[in-house]
């Protein structure tokens, strides 16, 4: 009966969800723990999700305005799960607040880190080392994450903004 007051509020699903979604299957994919010997853990996962996400922060930043404004989405959902998902570990208001500037502060970090990497301004081993495993990794678990990660960027490189909002990520 309503619907026409917030019309402009429920008309579109929430922006840099569907992207969030795709980026949260594909740091969900069994390798990164198997063969990435990453620790399957919340850090671990937390690791692995973040590292995507600055990755795809990066190409999105390629697309100027139309990319910022999908960039600005894809963060403010990041940020929205990140508060969900605490509330859900019973974090409360006091320290929920700082725990996700906290999350945030580490996202934004390899953002920077990986802005580099693609830049050719810093290595793409040692990137992956320091986002994935802060500093300490097995040499094949290395190989193989820095593989995936330049596959990863290939693909996200090649692809179009709108296919990449739509977390059509192949």
């Amino acid at each position: 009966m309503l619907g026409f007051l917030f019309r402009g509020l429920t008309a579109e699903p929430k922006r840099g969800a569907v992207l969030f979604a795709a980026l949260t299957d594909r740091a969900r994919q069994p390798h990164w723990y198997v063969e990435g010997k990453i620790p399957d853990t919340l850090d671990g996962r937390f690791a692995v999700l973040v590292t995507i996400t600055a990755l795809t922060l990066v190409r999105l930043e390629a697309d100027g305005e139309t990319g910022n404004a999908a960039s600005v989405h894809l963060t403010e959902r990041f940020i929205e799960v990140m508060e969900s998902e605490h509330r859900e570990l019973g974090l409360g208001d006091p320290t929920l607040g700082k725990t996700v500037r906290k999350l945030v502060g580490m996202l934004a970090r390899r953002t920077e880190l990986w802005r580099a990497a693609v830049a050719g301004r810093a290595d793409w081993s040692a990137t992956t080392r320091e986002s994935l495993f802060m500093g300490q990794a097995d040499a094949d678990a290395l190989r193989h994450c820095c593989a995936a990660l330049q596959a990863l960027w290939s693909r996200l490189e090649a692809m179009p903004l709108s296919q990449l909002e739509e977390g059509q990520i192949a």
